[in-house]
């Protein structure tokens, strides 16, 4: 798979997540009465978990946007590290 096609996978994922989870506690807070649709407080419900999502997917992505050739290695070149 090309970089930009994973790149593009990668983020689709990382949106339906923050989507699903947050809607899912939006729907929680809303059942428990703790604000009511289209309050600042559901606003800040789904800010909160975006900025959440983009925390975990920036630190999540060196494991899954890693290119095919490329070892993880930080000497800029492919196998053992050199020393």
């Amino acid at each position: 798979m090309g970089g930009t096609l994973r790149g593009v996978v990668y983020v689709s994922v990382w949106v339906v997540i923050w989507g699903t989870v947050a809607s899912l506690m939006d729907w929680l807070l809303l059942e428990g009465e703790v604000y009511v649709t289209g309050s600042s407080g559901q606003a800040v419900t789904f800010i909160a978990y975006g900025a959440a999502t983009i925390v975990l997917a920036t630190r999540f992505s060196s494991r899954f946007l890693v290119s095919a050739g490329h070892d993880g290695n930080d000497d800029g070149q492919d196998g053992p590290p050199s020393n």
